[in-house]
């Protein structure tokens, strides 16, 4: 059985920019500060986000399986008090690209990190 998602990867060119828009706009800790490979913050006891440069995640025979992609991704966070996300990303600059209701319920607030990944902010869980 799943039990959910324990990590997943994004890809930033400056992992350094990146690390510090998911600390000082989202609120996340750093576990593991920016290098030439990656970047990590934790979101939750269980979870992390993985910044990779792609470059430097795609070179063969590292001691994991070489990875990486070109172009943005996108993560979705479940977050309480949509609205204070709100104002803390207009507060911080940070413009809202698109907000939507959801037909089954639920609301989303779309963001980009520097490296243009898409960053969905959502106050519940909107799939059946």
């Amino acid at each position: 059985m799943i039990r959910g998602v324990a990590e997943t990867v994004l890809y930033a060119d400056d992992l350094v920019a990146a690390a510090r828009f998911y600390a000082n706009v989202l609120g996340l800790a750093v576990v593991r500060q920016p290098d030439d490979l990656m970047a990590v913050v934790r979101v939750n006891p269980t979870s992390v986000v993985l910044l990779f440069n792609h470059r430097s995640s795609a070179v063969p025979s590292r001691n994991v399986p070489s990875h990486g992609t070109v172009g943005p991704g996108h993560v979705a966070f479940l977050v309480d008090k949509l609205e204070a996300w709100r104002e803390r990303l207009r507060a911080a600059g940070v413009p809202i690209e698109r907000e939507i209701d959801w037909p089954r319920g639920g609301r989303s607030i779309y963001v980009r990190d520097p490296a243009n990944n898409s960053v969905e902010l959502m106050d519940r869980d909107i799939w059946p």
